[in-house]
């Protein structure tokens, strides 16, 4: 027995001292504080993220204050110490607008994210969390890509969100509304009639809209997979909206698009909706 147990022990020894990687993290935390030369009204703040979750919530104040959580890991120390060096952010205010977004190891500002030739193949993962409050009537320009939602809440202001790998959600909104996510849901709650034209788009998600008792708007409706739902009674099916535009020639051109429209209540600003798999829910707010 001795002879047929020790060729069995050395082998879990040999076992034993095999290096193994280990996911490893680091994290920090920075918080920043802007004061807004103008009113909130007419100032905007532009977050550009591109993994990490972006939330923001509005209060009684004339401050923009930002708390980030950045997470770098790796399962090599070497690559987790270049995350530390590589992964930056950056903060510009001129004018009225304020915006946050990093600047590596990829810039992620709109303008410079899809023009980059330069892009670098990273062996780190990197994740930026943001919870920001804003006064009530800011407008927000909001974006992220992977690995988190982006929540907003009692915000006034114009909102153009952005989202790809995860879900919007907008709660106690008042302003004009341009949402947009690729895998996820969109879920709205008003305060009041959005006071402009606004536009609801997501392709594998659930679009909820809940909005006052004295809802009033034109609603355009398209989808491939998807239904539109509603608990309003005072609803009206529309004509096929006819588009018009203009040829090589500058002459007018008109099509009927493939769009469904109903009126609610009187009618008034269009709304928007487009799904490619998922329903669109208007509903009643108690």
């Amino acid at each position: 027995m001795k002879t047929m147990m020790t060729p069995l022990l050395m082998g879990v020894l040999l076992l034993c001292t095999v290096p193994s990687a280990h996911a490893q993290d680091y994290t920090t935390h920075l918080s920043k504080e802007f004061t807004l030369p103008h009113q909130a009204e007419v100032s905007v703040l532009s977050v550009y993220n591109i993994s990490g979750s972006v939330k923001v919530e509005g209060y009684d104040g004339n401050k923009v204050l930002m708390e980030i959580e950045e997470t770098i890991s790796s399962d090599d120390a070497d690559e987790l110490e270049k995350g530390k060096r590589e992964v930056q952010l950056g903060f510009v205010q001129q004018g009225d607008t304020l915006m946050a977004y990093m600047t590596g190891p990829h810039d992620s500002r709109p303008d410079y994210r899809c023009c980059q030739n330069d892009r670098k193949n990273i062996h780190y993962r990197y994740q930026i969390d943001y919870t920001i409050k804003v006064p009530f009537a800011m407008n927000l320009d909001v974006s992220t890509v992977n690995n988190g939602a982006i929540v907003v809440h009692s915000v006034g202001g114009s909102l153009n969100i952005s989202n790809v790998n995860n879900r919007i959600e907008l709660t106690g909104v008042k302003g004009t509304t341009h949402a947009g996510t690729v895998n996820g849901g969109i879920t709205v709650s008003y305060v009041t009639n959005p006071p402009g034209a606004s536009y609801f788009n997501t392709v594998n998600g659930v679009i909820r809209v809940s909005c006052p008792k004295d809802f009033s708007a034109d609603v355009q409706f398209k989808s491939m997979h998807g239904d539109l739902y509603t608990d309003f009674d005072n609803t009206e099916l529309q004509d096929n909206v006819v588009v018009q535009k203009k040829d090589a020639d500058g002459n007018n051109t008109y099509k009927l698009d493939k769009l469904t429209g109903v009126r609610f209540g009187k009618g008034g600003k269009l709304c928007r909706f487009q799904t490619l798999n998922g329903n669109v829910y208007i509903q009643k707010q108690s």
